[in-house]
């Protein structure tokens, strides 16, 4: 399977909430799982491209550390 982009956690800490599901369309700036960093503090993260979603790879209560995939989404930018 061909992914386009692969969306990556910037930060060391919990999934606390997956606000997106497999094969949804997403837009530009939508978020797509909130992390409960190491310090408290709750972080979106959010996608640079218009696509949908080709399979999350963690769930809620994984810890996760910078780098490591967190989804992998199709670029549907160029469809109108």
């Amino acid at each position: 399977m061909e992914h386009d982009e692969i969306i990556t956690s910037p930060y060391h800490g919990i999934i606390k909430e997956i606000v997106i599901k497999e094969n949804a369309k997403i837009d530009e700036g939508e978020p797509l799982f909130i992390i409960q960093t190491l310090t408290g503090e709750n972080k979106a993260i959010k996608v640079s491209i218009r696509g949908s979603v080709q399979s999350i790879e963690v769930q809620v209560g994984d810890e996760v550390i910078p780098g490591m995939v967190l989804t992998y989404v199709k670029d549907e930018s160029f469809i109108v």
